[in-house]
């Protein structure tokens, strides 16, 4: 029997900005977007199994975790003078004080190889692999913005986990700030261009992977006269939505209305000019809508309805559309779905110096929401894993359902190789 996966912190501290920030930047006001935005942190893991060369001049291993650690360290130092509101700390709802208070850095090691938590993936664990932001706190109770923990492997693999106030960024601007900090790791480039209460209920958390060829025959099904090429995204949201409406109706005995709530990165939809260059929440949402009185709805006819959502997104304004979400959110009359997509987002690209992630993953927080979704790529960028949290009298419907596991994987394994230095 194998024994039982054991993460010990061993090490935590504050990591500061490089150089002071500048007194006339001491202080950045909070966009309308993050103003509305909970305070919840959003976690990302990216895994880094050992590279063939550490592997072929066998480098001891404590060695090897002192001196990835340090880089680690000595590189968030300086993308903190970039990303200085995120070493600062809150001012009420309104704006951030750029004081340098600093980031959260924790080190940690795992009594197992990098490939036990790749083959077998444990949301367990990897919650246990993102630092926690009721633990990361400041003598006086405030919290950091910033929180990053690097696990070690006993085979010399690594596993970094980055955790942000979504009040400071949402995930366009979270994977920007990783793929920065790897860049000054790596030392390839400079980063130029970087600027600067709910209800929860004991909820079930499942991943599933859609791969590639899967993802086509999807498309397929679901083309039409009015969506002919349908994205990944709306067929595998579409999929996901149709089982989770008929768990609802199983579980209940008849038709309840739902809705489909899409969150949109909005710097491809209303910003003309150097959108990539901003930073912080810049996003949207569109809500896709069934009635009470469709019984039946298929991939098809869902795809329609969020295309035409969405089309509909780029004339609405936004601040209606926030008090529209609200209101939404406030029906107890209505299955409401609230999904997000990272699909594109180039967190596959953060290379620290030994090599590109084999594996990213977004561990739920320590309170799981229902009815959320999120979905992510897989490495080769065409495949995609789900994320469902559900009422377990829901999950227990949507994971046997026969039309979901044509398409999904439910129990899957993170295959990877040696990736050699680049």
């Amino acid at each position: 029997m194998a024994s039982e996966i054991k993460v010990k912190v061993i090490h935590k501290e504050i990591i500061k900005p490089s150089s002071p920030t500048p007194h006339h930047l001491k202080n950045t006001s909070l966009s309308v977007f993050d103003q509305i935005t909970s305070e919840v942190y959003v976690p990302v893991l990216l895994f880094y199994p050992i590279s063939s060369d550490e592997v072929i001049n066998n480098i001891d291993h404590h060695s090897l975790f002192a001196e990835k650690s340090n880089l680690l360290k000595i590189s968030l130092s300086e993308i903190l003078t970039h990303f200085y509101p995120w070493a600062g700390e809150f001012v009420y709802n309104s704006s951030i004080s750029c004081n340098d208070q600093g980031a959260t850095f924790v080190e940690a090691r795992v009594n197992c190889p990098i490939s036990q938590i790749l083959g077998q993936p444990d949301l367990g664990i990897q919650k246990q692999l993102v630092p926690n932001d009721i633990e990361c706190r400041t003598k006086s109770g405030k919290g950091y913005l910033l929180l990053v923990q690097a696990n070690f492997f006993e085979c010399g693999g690594v596993a970094i986990g980055v955790s942000i106030s979504h009040k400071i960024g949402d995930a366009y601007t979270l994977s920007k700030f990783i793929n920065s900090w790897a860049a000054i790791a790596l030392d390839s480039t400079t980063t130029t261009d970087v600027l600067p209460p709910a209800q929860f209920e004991n909820c079930v958390t499942r991943t599933l992977v859609f791969d590639a060829s899967n993802i086509a025959a999807l498309k397929s099904k679901a083309a039409s006269a009015t969506v002919p090429n349908p994205t990944r995204v709306e067929v595998v949201s579409a999929l996901i939505w149709k089982c989770m409406m008929e768990a609802s109706r199983s579980n209940l005995g008849f038709v309840r209305p739902s809705s489909w709530c899409q969150f949109v990165n909005m710097r491809k939809v209303l910003v003309k000019h150097s959108a990539d260059d901003l930073v912080g929440n810049f996003f949207g949402h569109f809500v896709a809508k069934t009635e009470e009185s469709e019984v039946d709805h298929d991939v098809q006819s869902l795809v329609a309805k969020m295309r035409k959502s969405f089309e509909e997104l780029k004339w609405v304004d936004v601040l209606q559309l926030c008090k529209e979400l609200g209101e939404l959110i406030g029906k107890v009359d209505v299955d409401n779905y609230c999904s997000t997509s990272l699909c594109r987002f180039p967190f596959y690209k953060a290379n620290f110096g030994w090599g590109k992630p084999s594996w990213m993953s977004m561990p739920a927080g320590a309170v799981e929401i229902k009815n959320i979704i999120s979905l992510m790529d897989v490495r080769d960028g065409n495949g995609i894993q789900a994320r469902l949290s559900l009422k377990a009298e829901d999950m227990a419907i949507v994971e046997s359902n026969r039309e979901l596991l044509t398409y999904a994987s439910l129990n899957y394994e993170v295959r990877h190789k040696l990736i050699p230095k680049l």
